[in-house]
């Protein structure tokens, strides 16, 4: 059997936490921030979580996981 290939970009935007859910970068943080309000901004800190929709099609993605 080949190996399958994995999509770049989810190696870049992704990361699986141990307990098999799927991290990701909050969006709307990069520029044109002024337009944003300061709870929106505060809001969107950090990483959240994918939800289990999401999850799946990321799976299929990067089918030997994420380190």
């Amino acid at each position: 059997m080949p190996k399958l290939k994995t999509k770049s970009g989810v190696k870049k935007r992704f990361k699986f936490t141990a307990s098999g859910k799927v991290k990701h970068g909050v969006v709307g943080k990069r520029h044109r921030l002024s337009s944003h309000n300061a709870k929106y901004i505060r809001s969107n800190r950090g990483t959240s979580v994918l939800s289990d929709s999401d999850v799946a099609h990321v799976r299929l993605w990067a089918p030997y996981g994420l380190k």
